[in-house]
């Protein structure tokens, strides 16, 4: 499962490039001559910022898949996050934000780019890893798809993980574009921006193939029978003595 979403985070970093890429280019601080420590320090506090946000949206959507499994739909739900994966690749990039408004998020995030853009006055470790965390909240049509498969993820701890793991995903990419600035040509950049709602159609029909439980070691295991209660059980047979 915990790959599923570094994978995930990794392929998806290229979309990361295109609609955060620019903050990553604009964060505050000089490298120098051969960029510092002290540079690449809080580049990377950057990206461990906006990894922690993403491990505690995971945890949410944990908590909520876990009281979902309580209510008895365990097996429905590796279905359900593919199906809601699908769903998310069919609604265009565009309309997260009016998604974001409709639910009344439009005053909470004004507060995140106002804070953002005095943020990005600083350059103090501080300032850079809770402009990672503030750019975690802002709205990702990427996020809400690992976040979709986050609900079928293991308890509240493991959907952290798995969130976690994706945020790391991005990483690499996210953290190599603030120190170079043209790591990646704008061409394949473009195609691997196309290619994100394939990999994620791929990892939709996995969970789904996963609820499915057709016994398909790794992918598809078999779910147990649940057990039987005792107070429901069938009394055993009792005989009487005369």
């Amino acid at each position: 499962m915990l790959w599923a979403g570094f994978l995930f985070g990794l392929l998806g970093s290229f979309h990361c490039v295109g609609m955060c890429g620019a903050i990553a280019l604009a964060l505050p601080g000089s490298g120098g001559t051969g960029a510092s420590w002290r540079y690449v320090g809080g580049r990377l506090l950057y990206s461990l910022g906006r990894t922690t946000t993403y491990a505690a949206l995971g945890a949410g959507a944990g908590l909520l898949g876990q009281g979902l499994r309580l209510a008895g739909v365990q097996q429905s739900l590796s279905v359900a996050s593919g199906v809601l994966i699908l769903l998310l690749v069919a609604v265009p990039e565009r309309h997260t934000a009016r998604l974001a408004g409709a639910l009344g998020l439009s005053r909470p995030l004004a507060w995140v780019k106002n804070t953002l853009a005095r943020l990005f006055q600083r350059s103090s470790f501080s300032a850079l890893y809770t402009t990672g965390l503030l750019n975690g909240l802002l709205p990702c049509g990427l996020v809400y798809l690992a976040l979709a498969g986050a609900l079928s993820a293991p308890g509240v701890a493991g959907a952290a993980a798995y969130m976690a793991c994706f945020g790391l995903g991005t990483l690499p990419l996210m953290l190599g574009l603030s120190l170079s600035g043209q790591l990646v040509p704008l061409l394949w950049r473009t195609r691997m921006r196309q290619a994100v709602p394939y990999v994620a159609s791929v990892l939709a029909v996995l969970f789904i193939v996963r609820g499915l439980g057709l016994g398909i070691p790794y992918v598809s295991p078999q779910l147990p029978a649940a057990a039987v209660p005792a107070a429901t059980a069938r009394p055993h047979t009792v005989h009487y003595c005369h």
